[in-house]
């Protein structure tokens, strides 16, 4: 469900590491989403299929590619899906979270439309309404780079995704319930990959199948700090463990997968390493993490690195999470304000001019205040000048981990720090080759550091990856709209575009012409 925590994975094998960042052809899938019995820990619990599987399908894409998914909501309430780390340019209208679309109601479809542009690596979907992602729905989304780029390993015989998560045996609904009433939901049951745990005993289906002296590429969820793993086959042919642990949590959750080699003989042997413990080697992780600038790979400026370190920041917005009681009840709020969503989507209201109808614009401070005497609840929408090179601190003063995605974007993550921030930690940040990513784990007692330039225009959720986090509050909405109303810098709403709220029976404005 995203509810942790930092995964720490364990590949019990060697391999090396990289970290890819990230008329066109049309690639199209047709989902039926339905209700059926999923059990990643065992305890059999309601749960969503796509197309009869959980986890759903892989989107396997290559760069440019424009992408069309059919989704069919067989389930009794409204659905959305979004694309977690797909950068949609210049057009919010397909990103699918509520801020942008109107849901797909119960016995309807919708069409998603978007282009996978100048991006490389592997990334997920999920369902964003209500506590759905922890019915899963979610699967895993490939880009590949086009044969002309090459990638710094050779071809893999074989590419396989792993996406691993905590899990509640009580199932969505009544995580739902326990929200709504005011209180957390305490610890998870457990953790799964690919929605199942392992017993080690030689009935489990493996994860994936390898023969000996070929190489695979594993493409892993970005709840994981890497992105992609080149992983040669070149160890006894047996069964082996594929472990994930948590991180930062009062007691460690593990889970276990089973690797095979093709016609290998044995079971995984039953001794599993212990994480490694302490914020040192998490903190070295990140700062270890960096771009090579020698490689060939897609990039926020295609023709060589991105110089971010030398542009003037034009704007700095420090966002301070926090856990508050709202009328007896609880509810996680930024720089005081808790988030609600709204019934007309941000999108929508602006574009047929009626925003004031529906929020205000910059409702929070660029700054935490110093004290919160009683969380406002409301929508929060941050008015952002297209184009504005800005500095977010995302600052964390719980004692739990905090994890937060960027819709529309790619941002340089420079610093991770323990204790407060200030002007003066800008002496430490990585001006040079920070990783290009769009999620950011943020420890107990600390912040972190990004850059963003706001060269996408629309209306991008900022929201809490601690799902129970984003639905009591914690997450909000950068609007970044060109003055120029051109379609060389946003795309016209689609004419299939579902409407909801008070836009409902509006006429249509008038198109970008240019």
């Amino acid at each position: 469900m995203g509810r942790l925590m930092l995964i720490y994975m364990l590949c019990l094998w060697a391999a090396s590491i990289l970290v890819v960042e990230g008329g066109d052809p049309v690639i199209t899938f047709e989902w039926k989403v339905t209700y059926g019995n999923v059990a990643p820990l065992g305890v059999p619990v309601k749960g969503f299929l796509i197309n009869g599987e959980f986890p759903g399908p892989n989107i396997n894409s290559t760069t440019n590619n424009n992408v069309e998914v059919n989704v069919f909501n067989n389930l009794e309430e409204p659905l959305l899906f979004t694309w977690q780390g797909i950068q949609n340019r210049k057009n919010s209208w397909q990103d699918g979270v509520l801020g942008t679309m109107c849901p797909i109601l119960p016995g309807t479809n919708f069409t998603y439309h978007f282009q996978v542009k100048d991006q490389i690596g592997s990334y997920m979907y999920y369902p964003v309404t209500d506590m759905h992602r922890a019915a899963g729905g979610f699967g895993g989304l490939r880009i590949h780079s086009r044969p002309l780029i090459p990638v710094p390993y050779d071809q893999p015989a074989d590419e396989f995704t792993v996406m691993v998560g905590d899990w509640f045996n009580k199932g969505y609904t009544s995580l739902k319930k326990i929200l709504d009433s005011g209180r957390n939901l305490g610890r998870a049951d457990g953790l799964h990959i690919n929605g199942k745990t392992a017993k080690g005993d030689g009935t489990d289906e493996p994860l994936f199948t390898m023969e000996a002296g070929k190489t695979y590429r594993i493409s892993t969820s970005p709840l994981i700090f890497m992105s992609e793993c080149a992983l040669p086959a070149d160890k006894e042919p047996r069964d082996y463990f594929l472990v994930a642990s948590s991180r930062f949590t009062k007691r460690d959750l593990t889970a276990t997968g089973i690797v095979r080699y093709l016609n290998g003989n044995g079971a995984p042997k039953p001794d599993l390493p212990k994480p490694p413990v302490g914020w040192a080697w998490s903190l070295n992780q990140f700062r270890t993490l960096r771009w090579n600038l020698t490689a060939s790979a897609a990039r926020p400026n295609p023709q060589g690195s991105y110089k971010y370190g030398g542009i003037n920041i034009t704007r700095t917005i420090r966002l301070a999470n926090t856990a508050e009681k709202v009328d007896g009840k609880l509810r996680y709020a930024i720089n005081g304000v808790s988030f609600v969503e709204p019934t007309t989507p941000f999108k929508l209201a602006e574009y047929y001019g009626v925003a004031d109808k529906v929020f205000k614009y910059n409702n929070i401070p660029d700054e935490p205040p110093a004290q919160v005497t009683k969380a406002a609840l409301e929508p929060i929408v941050v008015n952002i000048t297209y184009k504005d090179f800005i500095e977010v601190i995302f600052e964390n003063h719980e004692t739990a981990i905090q994890s937060w995605n960027v819709d529309g974007y790619a941002f340089f993550a420079v610093a991770i720090e323990t204790g407060t921030w200030s002007p003066e930690k800008r002496m430490n940040y990585n001006l040079l080759d920070a990783v290009s990513r769009h999620t950011i784990q943020v420890f107990p007692k600390s912040w972190a550091a990004v850059f963003i330039t706001f060269d996408n225009a629309g209306m991008w959720n900022i929201r809490s990856e601690v799902w129970d986090r984003r639905y009591l509050g914690q997450q909000l909405y950068f609007s970044s709209l060109s003055p120029n109303r051109s379609l060389r810098d946003e795309y016209n709403m689609r004419d299939d575009t579902l409407v909801c709220g008070i836009v409902e029976g509006m006429p249509k404005p008038p198109p970008f012409s240019s």
